[in-house]
């Protein structure tokens, strides 16, 4: 059965840029009513005023912090004490490291656990009863092609993303009979802030814009049978095979040498970067 964005409220995490705010703007077009999440404020409250004026949707923002604990739960709080009903969840704020895992900073590491794991644990633990006894919209974790493949130079970056990926999938299967459509989705590189900060040299590939994977995430829950997990853009499909050709050590050679790893382990020091 097609999703119908109308009678959607979605929650969209890390929305004030990137790919959150492009998909913001794809689902308004179609109706969809908002809930926008992130740090900042300004932002939120900047394209909230956007998509209201030019689509006629309800947009509500909630500026907060999604790494520390029970940020899923109060959020929860606050969406009842709005009286709002979230029928839909796209957890989409992450944040990203780059350089050898024994140079980064341990405090930066364990924010960006709590942010990439544990808070899309806790909000989709928060929201996925509400989701499931509404039966008509969706859940999506934001992965990435990170998740497929050990990568040296980003090892706790793509292992996270690694987590989200098997854990949505297995939500898929436990919601599948509900009416709830779960999804673990994956964009490949992608022009936004996220390389602002870490720095794009050293990545190879064609980059998508974030309007490109808004759209293709669109389509993903557009289509008739439910999936586990989507891709940003066809053409990575092989690279989430490597396993299935490769043994376990060959797998990570081959992905060391395509990722460019050695370079990226030279970046030494790499702020982290949020999609928030």
């Amino acid at each position: 059965m097609s999703i119908d964005h109308a009678s959607q409220t979605t929650l969209i995490t890390g929305a004030s840029s990137g790919i959150g705010a492009a998909l913001a703007r794809r689902l308004a077009e179609r109706g969809t009513s908002l809930v926008l999440v992130a740090r900042r404020a300004e932002r939120l409250e900047a394209l909230a005023a956007e998509l209201r004026d030019a689509h006629g949707v309800g947009v509500e923002t909630v500026s907060a912090d999604l790494g520390r604990p029970g940020a899923g739960r109060e959020l929860v709080a606050e969406i009842d004490r709005r009286g709002l009903e979230v029928t839909s969840l796209v957890n989409n704020a992450g944040v990203g490291m780059d350089g050898a895992f024994r140079e980064q900073d341990p405090d930066e590491l364990g924010a960006m656990v709590a942010l990439n794991v544990g808070a899309v644990v806790d909000l989709s633990r928060a929201f996925v009863g509400r989701l499931v006894e509404r039966g008509d919209g969706y859940l999506v974790n934001v992965a990435s092609m990170a998740a497929y493949q050990p990568i040296p130079g980003m090892a706790a970056y793509a292992a996270t993303k690694s987590f989200v990926l098997s854990f949505t999938e297995a939500l898929w299967w436990e919601t599948r009979d509900s009416g709830l459509r779960t999804l673990a989705f994956s964009p490949g590189l992608t022009r936004t802030e996220f390389f602002d900060a870490i720095g794009a040299e050293g990545y190879t590939g064609g980059f998508q814009t974030p309007d490109e994977v808004a759209l293709a995430l669109v389509r993903a829950l557009d289509r008739r049978r439910s999936a586990p997990s989507a891709l940003s853009r066809a053409g990575n499909v092989l690279a989430t095979s490597l396993s299935r050709f490769f043994g376990r050590r060959s797998t990570v050679l081959v992905t060391a040498r395509a990722a460019r790893s050695a370079q990226l382990m030279r970046k030494s020091g790499a702020a982290p970067s949020r999609r928030s």
